[in-house]
């Protein structure tokens, strides 16, 4: 399912018009900087936790070394921070059926 497709069944299950479930959509999941709620909350270092689907949040990876695969040569690593996702159990009971 891609973005389109989510926003036609949001309309369609909440009787919103598909201009409205567009909106709602890119409020919740969009990545522009200071747009998106769940990426605003995961930039101020937050979790978002919706009880009984899942849990986003980050996680810091240290600097490190490793290896150009092309050439051999070190490399150093840069440390960065990424989002992570924990399914629920609701959720995972869900798909595991």
């Amino acid at each position: 399912m891609n973005k389109a497709e989510l926003v036609k069944k949001l309309a369609k299950k909440t009787d919103l018009t598909q201009a409205k479930a567009a909106e709602v959509v890119d409020a919740i999941f969009d990545t522009t900087p200071g747009k998106g709620i769940i990426a605003v909350e995961l930039d101020a270092g937050r979790e978002v936790s919706v009880f009984g689907f899942g849990k986003f949040g980050t996680k810091r990876r240290s600097a490190r070394t490793g290896r150009n695969p092309a050439t051999g040569a070190t490399i150093r690593i840069a440390a960065k921070t990424y989002p992570t996702f924990q399914a629920a159990k609701g959720l995972k009971d869900r798909v595991a059926d």
